[in-house]
């Protein structure tokens, strides 16, 4: 057996997490899964909606409620307390505290009592503007000491939190995707026919998929104003946005001709082996896990040169596939590139699928918390924050 597996078979992990849908439920689930295979005893504390909790039970880890809101709001001491009960009833052997909302919540609660693990998931003061911009950075800063270790998963992420002020005891485990349900096809036509969506859509119609939560962090409203650039040259060209979210009602009023709402899907991966190309037009990340699924699926991708999307891309690809932010005509126009090159949409594709299977397969990932959660378990006290990397 591994030796990361040995240490922590019999041992407690606490999660805690409000995001219970999206790459956050899907990296909590992911490490649940492979935290059980190697003996831990995981527990998720969680709203009782979404996809996460069933996910969770699926896999064979426990579910504990915890109602909790998005975001900070008059309710935070009663979520506070709550989760305080949950962890002295589940009596964990370390907390792996997932997103700002949690990482408030456990932070006051626990106050660096438990061995903690906090991963933000993008930094809280880049979703907010004015002073709860300035509020959540002055929390960050401050509750960093009530941390053993603030895993980041990207250095851009880690780079970001160090230039806001932020001073914990760093490390950065680089997302990962389960390689063996992202899978590639060759088969396009086929593919697309399985959505009923696409049915009516041949191999040879250029198309789109863009995956993600339909909200500002995501920046779908930034792509349908680029749209229109892409169809003007490719008349035949579809777009397909997979997701819900508070934007949807605005986007469907304002979405130009080509675009399909698909809406909220169970799994993403038949979305992604029906395109030609994924693009995600995000405002803020921290490591995106749409492109990283869409690439192990053998697909090219487009992103915004938000945290996290020049580590996830092949070093070849970064110039003509990462686009500022925000810019709709880069945007187009790197959408144009692969679409209208099926030579080079293939190659990209090629060079997606090899990076991914070389650089994030999620038992890399799971494997190097397992070494975190190790060394963290083994500080005889709570930790102090110091400036140190560690990987």
């Amino acid at each position: 057996m591994p030796q990361h597996q040995y240490e922590l078979a019999g041992l407690t992990v606490l999660h805690v997490t409000q995001p219970v849908e999206g790459g956050v439920a899907r990296v909590v689930t992911d490490l649940v899964r492979a935290q059980l295979d190697g003996g831990t005893r995981a527990v998720v504390a969680c709203p009782p909606h979404g996809a996460l909790p069933e996910a969770v039970t699926a896999a064979g880890g426990h579910v504990v409620r915890w109602p909790a809101g998005r975001s900070p709001g008059p309710g935070l001491p009663r979520e506070v307390r709550t989760v305080a009960r949950l962890i002295r009833a589940v009596r964990p052997d370390l907390l792996h505290v997932h997103s700002a909302k949690a990482g408030l919540a456990v932070r006051l609660a626990v106050r660096g009592g438990l061995p903690t693990v906090f991963q933000p998931h993008a930094w809280s003061f880049d979703a907010v503007t004015g002073p709860t911009a300035r509020a959540a950075l002055r929390w960050e800063r401050y509750a960093a000491r009530w941390a053993d270790r603030v895993l980041c998963v990207s250095d851009a992420e880690r780079r970001a939190g160090q230039d806001a002020g932020v001073r914990g005891t760093w490390a950065v485990v680089p997302n990962g995707v389960d390689l063996t349900h992202f899978t590639p096809t060759a088969d396009v036509g086929s593919a697309r026919a399985a959505l009923p969506a696409l049915s009516d859509l041949g191999p040879d119609t250029p198309l789109v998929v863009c995956v993600g939560r339909l909200c500002t962090q995501k920046g779908q409203d930034v792509l349908l104003r680029a749209w229109p650039r892409v169809s003007e040259r490719l008349p035949d060209a579809r777009l397909v946005l997979v997701g819900e979210g508070p934007a949807l009602r605005p986007l469907l009023r304002d979405a130009p001709p080509g675009v399909l709402f698909a809406g909220s899907t169970v799994d993403t991966a038949p979305w992604y082996r029906a395109a030609d190309v994924v693009v995600l037009p995000s405002r803020w990340e921290g490591m995106a896990l749409a492109p990283l699924e869409a690439m192990a699926c053998g697909r090219p991708v487009v992103q915004t040169d938000v945290s996290g999307a020049r580590e996830s891309v092949p070093p070849a690809d970064a110039a003509g596939s990462v686009v500022p932010a925000e810019d709709e005509r880069a945007l187009a126009d790197a959408m144009l590139r692969l679409l209208t090159d099926p030579v080079r949409r293939a190659d990209a594709g090629h060079r997606a699928l090899a990076h991914v299977r070389e650089r994030h397969d999620v038992r890399r990932t799971a494997a190097a918390v397992a070494d975190l959660y190790r060394d963290v378990l083994a500080l005889p006290q709570p930790g102090r924050p110091t400036e140190r990397v560690t990987r």
